[in-house]
């Protein structure tokens, strides 16, 4: 089935802005994935660097998604989309540098929706999900969207 970014927003009732091109077939990537001010990463290339809490408490993702981020400077969220049954995400996680949102494992394709930068599909897999930063010289700094 070609999921599109029209289909996608209909789904979830989060509208994108008008300059993006809604019939487009959402692209599904296996690598890394970096969208405003998140960057999905799999799993195995920082999982010496991750932890879980001892109870994870996963949660399965609906079909209308899940908010993982609101970006700060314009308030749009970076929503997680996956058909029922096929995709869980926690919070209950750490990593070395303090960036993780969280990770989510799903068995089909799954979408990272934003009204204003559109979607990218995640092929199956286990990813997690961190804020980006950027450096300034020797300092650095959340990326802010």
């Amino acid at each position: 089935m070609t999921v599109t970014l029209a289909s996608l927003s209909q789904q979830t009732g989060l509208a994108v802005l008008d300059h993006l091109e809604t019939s487009v077939t959402i692209p599904v990537v296996d690598g890394l994935q970096a969208q405003g001010d998140l960057i999905v990463i799999p799993f195995s290339m920082v999982a010496a660097a991750m932890g879980f809490w001892p109870d994870p408490a996963w949660t399965d993702v609906p079909a209308e998604g899940v908010e993982l981020l609101r970006g700060e400077a314009g308030g749009n969220p970076h929503t997680l989309v996956a058909d029922p049954g096929t995709c869980r995400w926690t919070t209950r996680v750490s990593d070395s540098d303090g960036l993780a949102i969280g990770v989510f494992e799903t068995s089909a394709v799954a979408y990272l929706l934003h009204p204003e930068h559109g979607a990218t599909g995640c092929a199956p897999g286990t990813y997690v999900v961190r804020r980006q930063r950027e450096r300034e010289g020797r300092r650095s700094r959340l990326v802010a969207d």
